[in-house]
């Protein structure tokens, strides 16, 4: 927070002095000035010292730092922390705990984290490190609506590493999936049967960001 200078801190011979609604009061000696602002019960506080003259405003410079204060502390609750959330896989997961995997990605990736998606390979899989590459990138591929690769797949060892990082147009994603839900949902209520859409194949993600928003 920038601190202001007021009332005796202020050095300048003259200043321009404005009222508390940004009236005009016109230039003064500090004097006279430091003495309006005693006379309205005010501080005065040099808010443009680069002006020439400076300018300064009758204020009450205590809720002037309160109002800052607040404004800050509301700023910085807008401002999520980005974390790096886990999601690990292995040569063995099935199709049901991949898609369970797939729909943790996507929560965190709504959350606007990173994912780090680890393969992990035990005992005489680290013979089929390839096998598990080629996983990873297709695990990524099914999250190409939610996520672009910040690090390509990379080798640790027991484990083959990459991180992946929130699409630029994710909230616009969002969006759209909120809608064909709507739309989804008011076709179903005037008793259309139609057949399988990409409306209906999506319906489960839409789910996953629909349960982000609750968090």
């Amino acid at each position: 927070m920038k601190r202001l200078r007021k009332n005796n801190e202020i050095r300048t011979l003259a200043v321009r002095v404005i009222g508390p609604d940004m009236e005009q009061l016109g230039l003064m000696p500090i004097e006279k000035a430091k003495a309006l602002a005693k006379e309205r019960g005010t501080d005065l506080v040099e808010v443009s010292p680069k002006a020439q003259p400076p300018v300064c405003k009758l204020m009450d410079y205590g809720k002037y730092l309160y109002k800052i204060k607040k404004q800050d502390q509301a700023q910085k609750k807008k401002v999520k922390k980005t974390e790096v959330k886990g999601v690990r896989l292995g040569l063995s997961t099935g199709e049901h705990d991949l898609e369970v995997k797939r729909k943790a990605a996507i929560k965190f990736l709504c959350q606007k984290h990173l994912v780090k998606v680890a393969m992990i390979f035990k005992g005489r899989e680290m013979a089929h490190k390839s096998l598990g590459k080629e996983r990873m990138i297709s695990f990524a591929e099914s999250l190409s609506d939610f996520a672009i690769v910040e690090n390509t797949p990379k080798d640790g060892g027991y484990q083959i590493v990459m991180i992946l990082s929130p699409a630029k147009d994710i909230d616009t994603k969002i969006k759209e999936m909120k809608k064909k839900k709507e739309l989804a949902m008011a076709a179903k209520e005037a008793g259309e049967n139609p057949e399988e859409t990409e409306i209906i194949k999506e319906s489960k993600d839409e789910e996953v960001v629909e349960e982000t928003e609750k968090i």
